[in-house]
């Protein structure tokens, strides 16, 4: 079904959806009280993000309220400063989305995307559909599921994005996700289209390297994270990348 965006704006702010998949969004959309109200609120999880698992018209979809991470948010919490419409957090991931769905490449599919004006600020959200019966790649690395087979097809994943010069922002293994027929990848907050070049594709590797790291993947020593994941999935991201 090809993308039909739509822009309904109020003194509020602005609302950007696919009018394909729902011919109206509004506010209470992205408000979980809402949806707990209509008793279609299945979770919520607090820390950075703000993420509900909300029942709509269209099926079950991810509501994610955008907050900034690190020592800024402390000062910033979930104000971004207002640079027009176009610039906006949402705006800009919920086009991106879109252009990833056009190529074909396994990300979210996109509902609809909100920004609300604060004068000088604005506070964002995103709706997307669910991917069910996903686990993260972090989730499978601590479920002692990661083996060489799996670390191929996460750099077969990679290298499908890079390949068409999608950027992601921050590839680490909890934005990897993992179902029984399909890898995705998920959060494309600050993504953005870019030539293909080995220096951004191999900083994002490095990144998803040091989140695997983090998280224990190196647990039997490093030898054997390069042996049985690294280099299995460096194999693999080499091979798709330049068939």
């Amino acid at each position: 079904m090809m993308m039909q965006e739509r822009t309904y704006k109020d003194a509020v702010g602005a609302i950007l959806f696919d009018a394909a998949v729902s011919p109206q969004v509004g506010h209470a959309w992205f408000a979980p009280d809402y949806w707990r109200e209509c008793n279609a609120l299945r979770t919520q999880a607090g820390g950075r993000g703000g993420v509900a698992i909300i029942v709509t018209p269209v099926g079950e979809c991810v509501l994610r309220h955008y907050r900034r991470g690190g020592l800024v948010a402390a000062l910033m919490g979930d104000r971004y400063l207002w640079l027009g419409a176009d610039h906006t957090r949402p705006f800009t991931e919920f086009r991106l989305l879109s252009e990833i769905a056009r190529l074909g490449l396994p990300g979210p599919a996109v509902v609809a995307a909100r920004y609300v004006r604060h004068g000088l600020f604005y506070g964002a959200d995103l709706i997307t559909r669910r991917i069910a019966n996903a686990q993260t790649l972090a989730e499978c690395l601590l479920a002692g599921q990661l083996d060489g087979e799996r670390a191929e097809e996460v750099g077969a994943l990679v290298a499908r994005f890079h390949r068409a010069g999608v950027w992601h922002a921050d590839l680490n293994a909890h934005n990897v996700l993992m179902t029984p027929d399909e890898l995705y990848l998920i959060d494309f907050d600050r993504g953005r289209l870019r030539t293909p070049a080995a220096s951004w594709q191999q900083a994002n590797l490095q990144r998803l390297r040091r989140s695997l790291l983090k998280l224990g993947a190196a647990s039997q020593g490093e030898a054997a994270f390069e042996k049985v994941i690294w280099q299995p999935l460096l194999y693999r991201y080499g091979r798709t990348l330049t068939p």
